[in-house]
């Protein structure tokens, strides 16, 4: 791995409330967060150099392509460098990535990132379809697979191969409820779950059923990234480095994988943020991982080196999920937009591990990142 020539800090961050039809518009969501964010981080419009922006479904469901020049003009940023990146459900860590990128080479010495999705305004099977062009269109999405279907095969695939029946995945899905709760940003903040509700509620496809999945939603979120320590310092005195950074990918057509029960890109992935950062899975307080649906969640987190494979269901139900264990697993009832800062302190150091992604499901899971105060 090449070697890091500047450190990159977060100056600021941003996001709006998540919501589901309200007809809130990509342009007017994402200059919200890109505006917010540079007063949070008491950076002035023309400090920022750069725009980096992270989408999935804008041309497909809204009509809208680039999104770089579009927010840019919205939120005030003249004549920066600016452009949109795609990458299914990593495209806000894959924007983040780009960002973090241009201040480590030396391009840029500030910019600000931002992830914005809209897919509430149109109907179901035109979301779904939207969706599904993320996967192998040939052999997956346009023979009728949507992200249901595909990782309703992974699940069923995890429970035969495990033994694990579908109320072990309980707990992933009330954890997120839970989080919920905790966040007047969430667009389920009023509605727990238990159990039993997991269990009752209604089957999508194969072994999916309703509370195994997450909502489709709007909204965005931004960050001001730096060159300069000052820039970055809160008025507490405490400063976020970003520690490290990996990305990698996978094979896209879910039949294709050696093992589709094995997210190779997080593992090399989180291999590279690790390493990069020097630390380690047991250093973590935090780790952020993709949980549109609740086996995503499972394998993610053995993937990534937490758990051993086939016993991410039985850590679960251990209670490592929760806030204030060993290692808290962030996991979001919806994550549209997702692009994070995570700070947990713990003995006054903090590292933070957190896979980054925007969308809604399944793909070609990719960005990773590890942050410290310092």
């Amino acid at each position: 791995m090449a070697a890091v020539r500047r450190a990159v800090y977060v100056a600021g961050q941003a996001r709006i409330p998540v919501t589901r039809k309200q007809n809130r518009t990509l342009e007017r969501m994402g200059a919200t967060a890109i505006n917010e964010a540079l007063e949070d981080a008491n950076v002035a419009h023309k400090q920022a150099t750069g725009l980096f922006v992270g989408n999935m479904l804008s041309g497909m469901l809204s009509k809208q392509q680039h999104l770089g020049p579009l927010l840019s003009y919205a939120a005030g940023l003249q004549n920066v460098e600016c452009t949109t990146t795609e990458a299914c459900c990593g495209a806000g860590g894959a924007a983040l990535r780009l960002g973090y990128m241009a201040i480590a080479s030396g391009l840029h010495d500030t910019v600000v990132v931002a992830g914005v999705e809209a897919m509430t305004h149109q109907p179901t099977p035109v979301l779904t379809e939207g969706l599904a062009a993320a996967s192998h269109w040939e052999t997956e999405g346009g023979q009728g697979e949507t992200f249901v279907s595909l990782n309703g095969a992974i699940m069923t695939k995890y429970m035969d191969e495990f033994a694990i029946p579908h109320r072990a995945f309980a707990p992933f899905a009330l954890t997120a409820h839970n989080n919920a709760r905790l966040s007047d940003m969430a667009v389920f903040h009023n509605k727990p779950i238990d159990e039993d509700m997991f269990e009752e509620s209604i089957n999508i496809t194969g072994p999916v059923q309703l509370l195994d999945a997450c909502p489709t939603c709007d909204g965005a979120a931004a960050i001001v990234l730096t060159a300069c320590k000052d820039t970055a310092r809160r008025a507490d005195g405490s400063v976020v480095r970003v520690a490290g950074s990996g990305a990698s990918s996978d094979i896209l057509p879910v039949h294709a994988r050696p093992d589709p029960l094995h997210l190779t890109a997080i593992e090399l992935s989180t291999a590279q943020a690790l390493e990069m950062a020097a630390l380690r899975q047991a250093d973590m307080d935090v780790f952020e991982l993709h949980d549109a649906y609740t086996i995503m969640a499972c394998v993610s987190l053995e993937s990534a080196g937490f758990v051993p494979r086939g016993e991410g269901t039985a850590f679960a139900a251990d209670g490592h999920l929760a806030v204030g264990v060993r290692v808290c697993v962030r996991l979001c009832v919806c994550v549209c937009m997702r692009l994070c800062v995570c700070v947990c302190v713990r003995h006054s150091i903090c590292t933070v591990l957190c896979v980054l992604f925007m969308g809604l499901s399944r793909c070609v899971w990719c960005q990773c990142v590890a942050m410290c105060p310092i």
